[in-house]
């Protein structure tokens, strides 16, 4: 499908440099240098709040009406809270944890912790709020050792504070400081290389890892997403954004952009699940974004409100200049959904536009800065930051170094060393691949997490990243996602987790229907090892305390199949169970 999409949104060139080595090894380079970036956080905060001091920095839904916080009044909140935690002993070994979705004073105190040299270390709330035994919580703590710990909402998170013996430190005191001049001596001492925070992220392992996020690499980054995407520059953002602060994506990505930009960041209490997605709705309604992030689940949520609401569209695309989708694949059914909506409604001046990274990455490490016409691509590398591709199992494994890459994790040398190869670059896990082998500059694509491939008995490679997007896009709107089975198996299978909102109404002999049409319309294209031969719906959602699925909806395949695994043998029982389904005649 050629795109009639076209954006009027200034873009770096669309080049790259490339090497390739004896060995099969790629490396790719922007051919622009970094150029002179933040020392820290904080500075983004000075520039703004002495440049336009009344504009709206952070927003919040408060009843019928908007909290708002300027720049000015950010820098003076952040400088009481700042001064106050220096008074509290706080510092590099007595950081911050914030257990609180976002909201404006969680912006506040994260940002009044980095402005003087204290690391902040945002938690999951699952891990407080969705968890039965607190485990992660309690690991998180006690490798973290906080000196203060913030709540928004002490009653809601009193089972886990108690599980960890913390007590929360109210916003309300933090901010009667009076900041005297240590407060600027202590931000004038923060360097590029100070922690400003430790993110937790999973992997496939079931014990978080605290990933170190210098000063350095979180302005470093921003100042390669702005080489990379120059009309970041060109207008203060507004962004309407649900993205958990506690993750990279959300925390540093979003937020970051909005504010060495100059722009406000409207929270939206939503959240892309069926009862929560209506608040996104609402606050889209009455906010019209510049730009609007989100992850695929948030999209084909959103998208039937978007379709079905003619004041909630016209809003939405009234002054968009750009939608960003990242985190996981996005089906082509959703690209070309939003791609007609904004044909319709802004006849086509839109930017489509992607990126890929991690945690450790500050996030992003390639970003789109081109027209592309379907998901699934990932751009090219920013400046500063050089990818090494590596051959893996019939793939080109990835691997990073650049001033945005984090130098290990918190109180973990163990990792630390086993992240990086003998050439210091980091193994990100992902597998990439050129779009166009013959043409570089056509961009990267995700192919796939390297370590959730596997080999049938027949001793071909299954791409269960790929195989599992084909599935969900197949079974469009009935499977919200799917775990691929097969290691050692004859043939490829599925797990599937049923999209709520799409079943609530069908009966189960429908939705295995609908599921057999897609086993058999896979099948017709042809390929043992791409598609699933059949499926079994699993009736329990995935557990966050398994590991089974983060707070943003990932699901970790590993964890899934460990512990599914009876569900597993089902699948390739001998008869078949009932319950499994396979393709349509």
């Amino acid at each position: 499908m050629s795109s009639g999409l076209h954006s009027r949104l200034r873009f770096a060139p669309t080049q790259v440099r490339v090497e390739t080595r004896a060995d099969g090894s790629i490396l790719l380079r922007s051919p622009q240098a970094l150029q002179p970036h933040a020392r820290a956080v904080g500075e983004w905060l000075v520039h703004w709040a002495a440049r336009a001091p009344e504009r709206v920095l952070l927003a919040e839904r408060s009843a019928d009406a908007w909290r708002k916080v300027t720049y000015g009044e950010a820098l003076d909140a952040v400088r009481r809270i700042g001064h106050a935690l220096l008074e509290r002993g706080l510092g590099a070994e007595r950081p911050v944890a914030i257990l609180s979705d976002n909201s404006v004073d969680h912006g506040l105190i994260a940002l009044g912790a980095m402005h003087v040299g204290v690391p902040v270390a945002p938690v999951s709330p699952a891990y407080s709020l969705l968890s039965k035994d607190f485990a992660k919580l309690k690991y998180i703590f006690e490798l973290v050792r906080p000196g203060l710990v913030w709540t928004a909402d002490p009653a809601k998170f009193a089972p886990a504070l108690a599980a960890v013996g913390a007590t929360a430190t109210p916003i309300g005191p933090l901010l009667q400081a009076s900041p005297a001049a240590r407060v600027d001596e202590a931000f004038a001492r923060v360097r590029p290389d100070t922690v400003a925070k430790i993110l937790f992220t999973s992997g496939s392992t079931g014990t978080p890892k605290g990933v170190i996020n210098t000063h350095r690499m979180l302005c470093a980054n921003q100042q390669m997403l702005a080489q990379a995407w120059p009309f970041l520059e060109d207008r203060a953002p507004v962004i309407v954004d649900w993205l958990p602060w506690n993750h990279t994506f959300g925390g540093n990505f979003c937020f970051n952009a909005t504010l060495r930009n100059g722009g406000t960041l409207y929270v939206d209490g939503g959240k892309p699940m069926p009862g929560l997605i209506e608040t996104t709705a609402k606050n889209l309604t009455e906010i019209s974004p510049t730009m609007y992030f989100n992850v695929p689940r948030g999209f084909d949520l959103l998208m039937p409100l978007l379709e079905s609401d003619a004041a909630l569209r016209k809003n939405f695309f009234r002054n968009l200049e750009m939608v960003f989708y990242a985190a996981a694949a996005l089906p082509q059914n959703l690209w070309e959904r939003l791609e007609q909506l904004a044909l319709t409604e802004r006849g086509g001046e839109l930017a489509m536009l992607s990126a890929w990274g991690s945690t450790e990455t500050a996030p992003c490490a390639t970003a789109v800065h081109y027209h592309i016409e379907r998901a699934g691509v990932i751009g090219l590398p920013v400046p500063g930051c050089e990818l090494k591709l590596v051959p893996a199992a019939g793939k080109l494994e990835a691997r990073l170094k650049g001033p945005n890459v984090t130098p290990g994790y918190y109180k973990r040398d163990d990792l630390t060393r086993a992240a990086f190869d003998e050439e210091g670059y980091y193994r990100i896990g992902d597998a990439l691949r050129l779009a166009d082998a013959s043409e570089p500059a056509r961009g990267l694509v995700f192919d796939g997490r390297v370590a959730e491939d596997f080999k049938l008995t027949t001793g071909t490679w299954v791409h269960a990243g790929a195989v599992r997007v084909k599935l969900i896009a197949a079974g469009n709107p009935v499977i919200q996602d799917a775990v691929i089975t097969g290691h050692d198996r004859d043939e490829v299978a599925a797990l599937v987790f049923l999209n709520p909102a799409a079943t609530k109404d069908l009966q189960p002999d429908a939705v295995r229907a609908h599921i057999a049409r897609a086993l058999a319309a896979l099948a017709a294209e042809g390929g043992s090892s791409t598609h699933p031969t059949r499926a079994l719906v699993t009736t329990e959602p995935p557990s966050i305390d398994a590991n089974e699925i983060t707070d943003k909806g990932y699901i970790n395949q590993r964890a899934v199949l460990e512990r599914r695994a009876a569900l597993v043998e089902k699948l390739y029982a001998s008869p078949l169970p009932p319950e499994v389904v396979t393709a349509a005649a």
